[in-house]
């Protein structure tokens, strides 16, 4: 029977040439796993960094087209805009007999109106007007023609507006007159698409003779 049961254990017991192999695959088999995480990690990053880049890449041309767009609107020309030319800037303290109505340039007073969106129920005087436009203001003025819905279209593009300000102005010819310095637009109804126009072009625009100048602390 000894002999018999010490035979019995030999079989049992696996090589350790045998084990040494197991362990290896094992090893190669975890190797194998790691790397194909590392490259699967690998991947996805690559995905994610390429996605970042086309996003931002999207956001960037996105941006210079809106500037691009927006540039172009501001140099286009638009229909009926009448211009004078040089006009003089001197700070008087009389009033100014102007060539056009309203003025849209010339000697005006030392001091300008409010014209950071500001919204005026009386008329206003023109030679604190003026200066404003100095400054870059956009000013609009209509008269008895305008429609309760032109005078609340306008009042809220204006107040939307910096460097714009808006008041009556019953001698005109124009049911609205759209000013900036040496520049005019009459139009017929607050709906004119050339409304927008000339705010996007002269608001600030080229034609502005002091550019960055305060549009505060202004006098009525």
């Amino acid at each position: 029977m000894g002999s018999a049961s010490k035979q019995s254990n030999k079989s049992n017991k696996q090589p350790v040439s045998d084990r040494r192999a197991r362990i290896a695959e094992l090893r190669a088999a975890e190797e194998r796993r790691d790397r194909r995480n590392k490259i699967i990690a690998s991947v996805a990053a690559g995905v994610l960094v390429i996605g970042a880049i086309a996003t931002g890449t999207w956001v960037v041309m996105d941006q210079n087209q809106k500037k691009k767009d927006k540039e172009a609107a501001a140099n286009a020309d638009i229909p009926g805009v009448q211009t004078f030319g040089d006009l003089s800037r001197n700070h008087v303290k009389e009033k100014v007999n102007y060539p056009m109505t309203p003025p849209v340039g010339g000697d005006h007073n030392a001091i300008w109106l409010d014209c950071m969106g500001h919204v005026y129920d009386q008329p206003v005087e023109n030679e604190r007007a003026v200066h404003s436009m100095e400054h870059g203001a956009v000013w609009v003025t209509y008269n008895g023609k305008a429609t309760p819905e032109d005078i609340k279209t306008l009042s809220d593009k204006v107040k939307a507006t910096p460097y714009s300000l808006m008041s009556p102005y019953p001698d005109e010819k124009g049911t609205i007159t759209l000013n900036a310095w040496s520049t005019q637009l009459i139009v017929d109804s607050a709906g004119d698409p050339r409304v927008n126009q000339f705010f996007t072009k002269y608001v600030q625009g080229k034609q502005t003779q002091e550019p960055g100048a305060s549009c505060t602390m202004g006098q009525m």
